[in-house]
């Protein structure tokens, strides 16, 4: 390609046989009266036969040369280009094709913003904010976005650079696209929505309050109550219907007798008079009413009713509470008319029908007139005193007197109720205690709050102080002073009498009993001298830290510090594009060819790949590549690297992954997309599609065959064939003419042989020579016929001729056979003499006839060469050069 050609005339004198028409001298005989010739006379004509000559043939050379703006290098020719193009190849002179990414007159700028491509001609068509690779085109998106053109969100579930990062959300959250920050589902919060809406709150963000009363509690997500045992309704204000109870009301009441269940625990809640479980009981004996609460107040063994209270009065008796006797006082019998035997005063009652009397506690007899003895006591003297320490007993209610400081032991406890219940029917008794003791046997001291005489005092201590049970002086508890331990340690002071003083840093005082030192907020330990450790804060360090990304919290109202890069109250937010550091305060660099704004920690542009320094500005260096140019080129060949993904742009002729494979057979240039259009087994360039012909051929494209006398590669090999033979224009092999043989058909036939490639045997006989070329016989002396088989008369040898004419020798052969017959014996003698004068003549002849070989024909169609009249016999080769002045640019 880029190949200029000029014509040069080159003329040759080789030996080349041509063919022409050879004139000669044809004799033949006719019939005649000339007796001496036997009747026959000679006559002559010119015929002509094809004859071979040789002569000089005209051919031109082509010569190449570079066209006006090419050099040669090597075997190309190569474009010039005055300015050097820095990113890309001339491709014609003063004409760059740039690489990708870089445009201008000479390949030095590079694209704009917006542009990519070979002479940054295409417009990019990224969305998003996402930056165009100048030498692909393919979008770089920023954060949160994929696609073709970054006009895609991230799929769900993933979010940043790439869509690479896997989104943490729990509990159907859904993260920022961008960020990965976590969007909770309703019903959940925290920093990746793995916390439930605290109690009372429900709903996207937990910010709507639950509704639900009567400690019912709300689902987190939809805010439906879920009401405890016993209610009902959609906010749990309404209790359970009658007969139901327990959760969601589902469980039915057992009641009996009316009574009602708790709508919460299905408790019965029995009517007036009964009780038990389920309410199927009635009231013991004694009791009556709402749940057997109420006491019986009938008297003389009358019988209340379980509801009511209504009395069933015995026989004798009458009124509200059979209190009263059918008789008047003091008498009895069916019809009243007897006297009480019974000593009034000691008596309870007098029964009105039998007269019996019912004594008072202790008092005994037929007619109660007797006092119990010593060390019994109560109805009937019955009751054997337990009185202990000195203590006398009552002979009514069988109490001890106690000495001071003694109560009654808890094992006499059921006694005393016992005793209580007669002493409220017996005479008022005026008992003197003894101060301190109490009980029905004084064995045990006052119980707590109460001192003196009879434990009849209370004790005015406070703050768990005990009294003591003689005078009720108070014994303070750890922590307190005063007289009645009503004050608490001053501040400083601790313990038993605040005898004790705290030890501590920073804290609000200590505990006045245990001295347990109230540390400030921020500060924990025992003395409160040490800072709350990292991820705690507030009073005692008990609080926990909700700072994110290594954010710290201070220890005194937990509020975040976050650390570089972060913000917000919980430092969960990343700087805002185009700030970094602490607080966010520091303005990013401009960056080029990066991911977006710079780091927002380190402030450091992050760039693309394909690119590196400081603001990303600059593109590999040749041979590196991707992230950080770490990456390092494999392409082979004169392949150009991508500076992005290592792809190679591969050298015009090259292929494959690192340009390690030439173009397929037929193809050239670049990615090999030419097809080529060479012929005959030629193969191009795959370069520049330049035809290299195979042995035997020439021309642009190789449908010339080599000129005649050369042949091989290039046509640079000359022929060596003689005797006019042509050579083979691929492999130089001579194909002999007829009647030659040998590698340059130097040699003739052999004797015996003729023809093409010598390969017909002669069937001359007698002696005859044969023609190398045409298989013609030369009869020897006394021959004649095509294969001089036959006898010849004398006079037909004096004419050598007639043997090129087999008609008219038959005929003469026929003329002289009836001739002979008629005069053979007449004439023997003077056909002898004239025989041999005869042929003496013709030998004469024979010495002034021209030498004429026979050749088969040469076939000239080659109209580059002419003959001219140059001498045939001339076997050296001059060349004579014409220079055309016209050349052509292919």
């Amino acid at each position: 390609m880029n190949i200029c050609y000029r014509f040069e005339v080159v003329f040759y004198a080789v030996t080349v046989q041509e063919s022409y028409a050879h004139p000669f001298d044809q004799i033949y005989y006719t019939r005649c009266t000339d007796i001496l010739n036997w009747f026959k006379c000679t006559r002559h004509r010119i015929s002509y036969k094809t004859a071979y000559r040789r002569g000089v043939r005209t051919m031109y050379r082509r010569r190449s040369q570079c066209c006006p703006g090419y050099f040669e290098s090597g075997d190309l020719c190569v474009p010039l280009c005055t300015e050097e193009c820095a990113h890309g190849r001339c491709v014609s002179p003063d004409t760059c094709q740039c690489e990708p990414g870089w445009g201008g007159l000479d390949c030095s700028s590079g694209c704009e913003s917006g542009y990519w491509g070979p002479h940054c001609s295409n417009r990019c068509q990224c969305q998003n904010g996402a930056l165009c690779n100048p030498i692909t085109g393919a979008c770089v998106c920023t954060d949160g976005y994929q696609g073709w053109r970054c006009e895609d969100h991230c799929e769900p579930g993933y979010y940043g650079k790439g869509c690479q990062l896997q989104c943490q959300c729990l509990n159907g959250a859904t993260c920022h696209h961008e960020t990965g920050e976590c969007i909770c589902a309703p019903g959940y919060m925290g920093a990746v929505c793995g916390e439930r809406c605290p109690s009372g709150s429900h709903g996207p963000q937990c910010e709507q309050r639950c509704p639900c009363q009567n400690g019912g509690t709300c689902h987190h997500i939809t805010g439906e109550c879920s009401c405890p045992a016993g209610w009902t309704g959609s906010v749990c204000a309404q209790p359970c219907p009658l007969g139901k109870y327990g959760i969601n009301c589902s469980k039915d009441c057992s009641c009996r007798n009316g009574g009602l269940c708790d709508h919460i625990t299905g408790q019965c809640q029995c009517m007036a008079g009964y009780t038990g479980r389920r309410c199927q009981e009635e009231c013991p004996v004694g009791t009556y009413g709402p749940q057997c609460a109420l006491h019986c107040d009938c008297q003389n063994g009358a019988k209340c009713y379980h509801i009511n209270g209504a009395c069933l009065c015995d026989t004798g008796f009458k009124g509200p509470h059979c209190q009263d006797r059918f008789c008047p006082p003091g008498l009895y019998g069916l019809i009243c008319d007897k006297y009480c035997p019974c000593n009034a005063t000691n008596t309870l009652s007098c029964h009105p029908l039998s007269g019996e009397c019912s004594c008072a506690a202790g008092w005994t007899g037929l007619y109660c007139n007797e006092t119990c003895p010593p060390g019994y006591y109560g109805e009937g003297c019955s009751l054997q005193c337990h009185c202990a320490n000195g203590a006398d007993c009552h002979g009514v209610s069988g109490a001890c007197v106690c000495a001071p400081g003694f109560t009654v032991s808890p094992d006499l406890i059921i006694q005393i109720l016992i005793h209580f219940l007669s002493l409220l029917l017996s005479l008022s008794l005026t008992v003197s205690d003894v101060s301190g003791w109490q009980g029905v046997d004084c064995s045990i001291l006052c119980s707590s709050g109460t001192w003196g005489l009879g434990c009849n005092q209370t004790c005015v201590c406070v703050n768990g102080a005990a009294c003591d049970p003689m005078d009720g002086s108070c014994s303070c508890a750890p922590g307190w002073r005063g007289e009645h331990c009503q004050l608490p340690c001053p501040d400083g002071t601790y313990g038993l009498d605040c005898r004790e003083h705290c030890d501590c840093n920073h804290a609000d005082g200590c505990d006045p009993v245990s001295g347990y030192c109230h540390c400030l907020a921020g500060w924990t330990g025992i003395h409160c001298d040490n800072v709350c450790p990292q991820g705690f804060w507030g009073p005692n360090c008990s609080m926990t830290c909700s700072c994110q990304n290594g954010g710290s919290c201070s220890p005194e109202d937990g509020t975040c510090v976050c650390a570089p890069g972060y913000r917000g109250t919980s430092c969960k937010r990343i700087c805002s594009p185009g700030f970094y550091g602490h607080r966010c305060s520091q303005t990013c660099p401009q960056c080029v060819h990066s991911t977006g704004p710079c780091h927002h920690i380190t402030g450091h542009c992050e760039c693309l790949s394909g690119f590196f320094g400081p603001l990303c500005n600059q593109v590999c260096p040749s041979g590196r590549y991707g992230k950080a140019c770490a990456e390092v080129c494999f392409c082979t060949n004169n392949g150009t690297c991508n500076p992005i993904d290592g792809s190679c742009q591969c050298f015009p002729g090259w292929i494959g992954d690192d340009c390690s494979q030439t173009c397929p057979i037929g193809q050239w240039g670049p990615d090999c997309l030419n097809s080529c259009n060479c012929h005959n087994g030629a193969q191009c360039s795959p370069y520049d599609g330049e035809c290299r012909c195979s042995p035997g051929w020439t021309g642009l494209y190789c449908t010339q065959r080599c000129p005649s006398g050369f042949y091989g590669r290039d046509c640079a090999e000359v022929c060596r064939c003689q005797n006019g033979a042509d050579c083979d224009h691929i492999t130089g092999q001579c194909a002999c003419r007829t009647g030659f043989i040998g590698a340059s058909c130097e040699q003739k036939c052999p004797p015996g042989t003729f023809g093409y490639g010598c390969q017909q045997l002669c069937e001359c006989m007698n002696n005859a020579t044969c023609d190398y070329v045409t298989g013609t016989c030369y009869c020897s002396t006394g021959y004649k016929g095509i294969r001089c088989d036959q006898a010849a008369l004398m006079m037909e040898e004096l004419n050598p001729y007639t043997k090129i004419s087999p008609a008219l020798s038959s005929e003469r052969q026929s003329a002289g056979a009836v001739m002979g017959i008629i005069f053979l014996l007449l004439i023997i003698m003077a056909m002898l003499s004239l025989f041999v004068w005869y042929r003496q003549r013709q030998r004469d002849k024979g010495q002034d006839m021209p030498s004429v070989s026979y050749t088969p024909a040469l076939r000239i169609t080659n109209t580059d060469y002419s003959l001219s009249g140059e001498n045939p016999t001339e076997t050296t080769s001059q060349q004579f050069r014409v220079q055309n002045p016209l050349q052509t640019c292919n």
